[in-house]
């Protein structure tokens, strides 16, 4: 697929994303290397979600094309808006 195409792809599930979890929704970039970028959703509904990208500049331009989506760290107001279920958590634990 395209780079472009990519890029488009990305900005229509975090568009998705925030009509379905709410606005303002947040997003915390991270780089993980050769794999590229990933992009953390957090809707004001405290659902999770993310997003790969090929790079953190790719995944920057995404956050910015977004409309009512902010770029954060993972600070004490971004990690208290997550709700985290036990569901999500037994995924995480490999369960």
């Amino acid at each position: 697929m395209p780079e472009e195409k990519k890029i488009a792809a990305a900005v229509k599930t975090a568009n998705e994303f925030v009509a379905s979890h709410g606005k303002p929704a947040r997003a915390v970039v991270e780089n993980v290397g050769r794999a590229g970028a990933r992009i953390v959703l957090v809707g004001a509904d405290g659902a999770m979600g993310d997003v790969m990208v090929p790079d953190v500049e790719t995944a920057e331009a995404v956050v910015a094309a977004v409309a009512d989506m902010d770029e954060h760290t993972w600070d004490r107001d971004t990690t208290e808006a997550l709700k985290i279920g036990p569901a999500h958590r037994h995924r995480m634990a490999g369960r």
